[in-house]
């Protein structure tokens, strides 16, 4: 017969990977989270979870703020842990991870321990082929970065977290903290995760679908179909995608997807696309370091004529007489 279940033991164990000049914010999210959910109130004794920094070295780690973390553990053997989470932050922050991390992923993925990606983690993963054949989310700030280093690789950059299989990712700050809520709600119950979340001020765990905050649009849509629709507009605006092609990708319709639009927005998806593409026009317009040819190209009209011609009907000027007509102030100085 085997043994019981000790009722002591903790039900979700974590190690963190924190890459040179991580992201302090979507660590702290993430952790926050396990340390209300381990314990009674707000006591952070590592209970019902259990949370441990590691490292090949045991020396300091410097986040992208300049604040050090001090490992706890070295790395040890991955199977003692449910998941490994690295933390990524600046792309440009350093040497990576080191050998010895490098190997410990392997072989935890060898040993089907789970991996997560925060931040710009998943660039870690994706790096070491942690990541092939898998879906995984990149903030939309770095999605043209997360392209021209994996050709190959389809980044989702409309959601705040994915989960596939035993990989998981998100584009980091806030939506850490709803990450580490999913797992909480895994193996510790829905009432743990909304009670980690309250303390922290959050409202309540958010699906992994939500679309993600903060990519300027020129449209303020409410509707998550629609709003993860104008993401995917905005990522492609220099060869832009067909309506049903987004509708595709979305797993809907395109007459569903229309119907939300003309909702939500009162306007077609192919309206609302060529807006956001005539509002990047502006400002690069308004930037003046660039050719009315190269700004038709960066936003998906066929040449320059057939941006001028499309921008004078909206705005009744050409981009040129647009350019020269904003005021003195935002022009360049001239030596």
């Amino acid at each position: 017969m085997s043994n019981p279940p000790d009722p002591l033991a903790p039900r979700l164990r974590i190690g963190f990977l924190l890459a040179p000049r991580f992201t302090l914010s979507a660590f702290a999210n993430f952790v926050d989270v396990l340390r209300l959910a381990a314990d009674e109130g707000d006591g952070s004794r590592p209970i019902r979870c259990q949370w441990s920094v590691l490292s090949a070295r045991a020396l300091p780690v410097l986040s992208s703020c300049g604040v050090r973390v001090e490992p706890a553990a070295r790395l040890g053997d991955p199977g003692r842990f449910d998941y490994i989470v690295t933390v990524g932050g600046l792309i440009e922050g350093g040497p990576g991870l080191s050998p010895e991390e490098e190997s410990f992923l392997k072989r935890a993925a060898a040993q089907r321990v789970g991996l997560a990606g925060i931040c710009t983690g998943v660039f870690a993963l994706a790096r070491l082929g942690l990541m092939d054949g898998y879906r995984c989310c990149v903030s939309w700030f770095h999605h043209q970065d997360f392209l021209a280093e994996f050709e190959r690789m389809q980044p989702v950059s409309d959601q705040i977290f994915v989960v596939d299989r035993d990989r998981l990712s998100c584009s980091g700050g806030v939506s850490a903290a709803h990450l580490a809520a999913f797992l909480i709600d895994r193996h510790l119950g829905r009432a743990a995760a909304r009670k980690s979340l309250s303390i922290m001020m959050i409202d309540e765990p958010l699906e992994g679908s939500r679309p993600q905050p903060g990519l300027p649009l020129e449209l303020g849509a409410r509707d998550p179909l629609v709003r993860r629709a104008l993401l995917a507009m905005q990522q492609n605006m220099n060869a832009p995608l067909s309506v049903a092609r987004i509708a595709r990708d979305l797993g809907v319709g395109r007459r569903k997807l229309e119907r939300h639009f003309s909702a939500d927005l009162g306007i077609p998806p192919a309206d609302a696309s060529l807006r956001i593409r005539l509002a990047q026009a502006r400002m690069l317009l308004a930037r003046r370091d660039r050719t009315v040819t190269r700004i038709a190209e960066e936003t998906g009209f066929c040449d320059a004529s057939h941006l001028i011609r499309v921008f004078r009907e909206t705005t009744g000027m050409t981009p040129d007489i647009w350019r020269n007509s904003r005021p003195e102030e935002d022009r360049p100085n001239r030596v």
